[in-house]
C-alpha cells in the first residue's frame, strides 16, 4: 500500500456527507459503522474518515487538496465528478500559491472545499500584496482564495 494522508472530519449530517463523498471520490466506503464512514479511493492518496455529530462550519479546515501527477487525471476526475451531479468550480491555467495550476473545486455539505489539482510549473519572483493583507502573491498571480 502506498502512503495516504488521513483526514478525519466531524460532519453535521453523516448520510448527506456519505452521499457527497461517494460521488466526489467515485467509490463507496470501505467501512461503515454506527456514526462512522471510511473511504480509501484508488485515485487519491487519502484515507478519509467521517464521524457524525459535528456542526456545519465548526471545523478549522480551510480546504483540502489532492495533487495529482498529470493534467489528464484532473480532467478525468472532473468529468466523473460532473457526471455524478456535483457542482464544480473549474480553474484551468490559474496562477495560485506561487505556481500555475489546472484544478477544480467541490464543496462538501458542511462547506469544506476540496481541490483536485495539477501543478503545471512554479512561478519565479514575488510581488508583495497590498499592505495590511499579510499576503505575498506570485508575480502575475493570486493567492489561493477558494
Amino acid at each position: 500500500m502506498s502512503a495516504k494522508v488521513h483526514l478525519h472530519l466531524h460532519v453535521s449530517d453523516l448520510a448527506k456527507s456519505r452521499e457527497f463523498y461517494e460521488k466526489f471520490l467515485g467509490t463507496g466506503p470501505v467501512k461503515v459503522k454506527d456514526g462512522y464512514v471510511k473511504f480509501l479511493p484508488d485515485w487519491a492518496p487519502v484515507n478519509l474518515a467521517l464521524s457524525g455529530g459535528g456542526a456545519a462550519g465548526a471545523g478549522t479546515i480551510d480546504h483540502v487538496g489532492v495533487q495529482v501527477a498529470a493534467v489528464n487525471t484532473v480532467m478525468t476526475e472532473l468529468a466523473r465528478v460532473k457526471a455524478a451531479g456535483l457542482p464544480v468550480r473549474e480553474e484551468m491555467g490559474v496562477d495560485c500559491c506561487h505556481a500555475n495550476q489546472d484544478k477544480f473545486w467541490v464543496q462538501d455539505p458542511d462547506g469544506v472545499e476540496w481541490e483536485v489539482y495539477h501543478l503545471n510549473y512554479d512561478l519565479e519572483g514575488e510581488v508583495v500584496a497590498p499592505r495590511g493583507t499579510g499576503l505575498t502573491l506570485a508575480k502575475g498571480g493570486s493567492c489561493c482564495a477558494s
